[in-house]
Parts: structure tokens; sequence; C-alpha cells
């Protein structure tokens, strides 16, 4: 395997409606320049040729920046758009058979609700995936259709299961990263706390002080929008 170790620390979930007029290419953009580690493309509402035109557009939009694109749930269509690999969820094709469609180079998160998931997802081995989505950590109105939140507590208990670096996602706002950097997480994933935000720029540069621990974000104006699950 030799899959380097993605720096999850802020994970940009893409939404094509909040993003408006910006759109998702320069939405991206913005978010990357500003500090956004790792970019998942997540339109279910597309069908396959446009999300593959999109995903091409975003994938410029990463050039020569070491950000890696990860695609949600379409692992057929990787190869076609040029990403690094894939997120499925605990409904979407099982492991083996991302594997076997992505190979060994290719990148796989997952997302986890719970421990049993954790479980389940160890009988593959571990170098099956690289990484847990965990959550939703708090509701979120990004995705009515989530699984129930967890909280942090049973954030803290899948991190302290999982060999896999956990990246927490659904409800995490600005004013909510310091509770969850304290869980031990590798990182957070946000949706609406960056797409659709009036400055892309300045709401990543929170998020990004926010999560380094930089208390200088408490002096610019927050977002209470959230993220959700994916």
């Amino acid at each position: 395997m030799s899959r380097a170790p993605l720096d999850l620390s802020l994970y940009l979930v893409t939404d094509t409606a909040m993003c408006g007029p910006l759109g998702v290419p320069a939405t991206v953009a913005a978010a990357v320049a500003a500090g956004v580690t790792c970019v998942q493309l997540r339109d279910p509402a597309a069908d396959d040729d446009d999300f593959v035109a999109q995903g091409r557009l975003v994938r410029a939009a990463l050039a020569d920046t070491g950000v890696a694109l990860l695609i949600n749930d379409r692992v057929h269509l990787v190869a076609a758009i040029g990403a690094d690999g894939a997120h499925v969820g605990q409904g979407d094709l099982d492991l083996a058979g991302c594997r076997a469609i992505l190979g060994d180079d290719a990148y796989l998160g997952l997302s986890v609700q719970d421990p049993a998931h954790v479980a389940a997802a160890l009988e593959h081995g571990v170098g099956a995936v690289d990484y847990l989505g965990v959550g939703p950590v708090w509701g979120t109105a990004s995705k009515p259709d989530h699984a129930p939140p967890g909280g942090v507590e049973r954030l803290r208990a899948v991190r302290a299961l999982s060999p896999w670096p956990c990246v927490a996602i659904g409800g995490i706002g600005i004013d909510r990263v310091e509770q969850v950097r304290a869980s031990g997480v590798a990182g957070i994933a946000v949706i609406s706390a960056i797409c659709g935000q009036g400055d892309v720029g300045a709401a990543t540069a929170g998020l990004r002080r926010a999560w380094d621990g930089n208390d200088e974000w408490r002096a610019a104006p927050t977002s209470t929008s959230t993220s959700t699950s994916t």
C-alpha cells in the first residue's frame, strides 16, 4: 500500500445548491486558499455526466495545491474525474467492492455512527480504508434524514476504538470546533460553515484558526452554520 496519510484537519464537503452563484469550483478554490486540507465532492441530485463534469472542474481548481479530492459514494466515477479516492456511507457499496473498483492506490473513507461500525470495518483489515467520518455529532439541517446524533461522548468512543484517523462531522460550526478538537479526532468536516458563506475565504480562515487553537477567531464575526453527515 503506497497511500500517504491525508491531512484531514479541515475537510470540506461540497453542496452545489449552497454554493449558489459562486459555484462549487470557485468555492473550493477560495476555501483551499484559506486553509481547507481535503475536499469531498458531493451532489446526490446530479446525474453521472454532470457529476463528472463538475468533478473535473474541481480537480482543475485543486491542481498544484496538494489537496486531495474525494468523491462521495460514486466510486465508479473516481477514475473518470481523476480524483484521489472516494468516501462511502454505511448503505453504499461494501468495502471489498469499493477496493476492487478503486485499486490499492486510491483513498477510501467510510462514514460510521458507532463503535459497531468500526468493528465491522475492521473485519476487512486495516488497509481497507484510510479514515473514518464520524457523526453526526450534532443534528444538522443540511441533511434532514441523518442518523441520530451521537454527541461528543460517542465521538470519543469511536475514536478510541478506531485504528484509523477520525473526522468529526455533523452540526459543527466555528463555536464547536474547540470542543471537537479536544476529543482527539484528526479533523472536522463541514458543509454550510463554508459553502454559501458571504465570504468563503474569511469563513474558512476562521475555522482554520479555531482548529489550530488560535483564539483570534473569537474576535471575528462567526457563522452559526452547521455541517452534515456524509
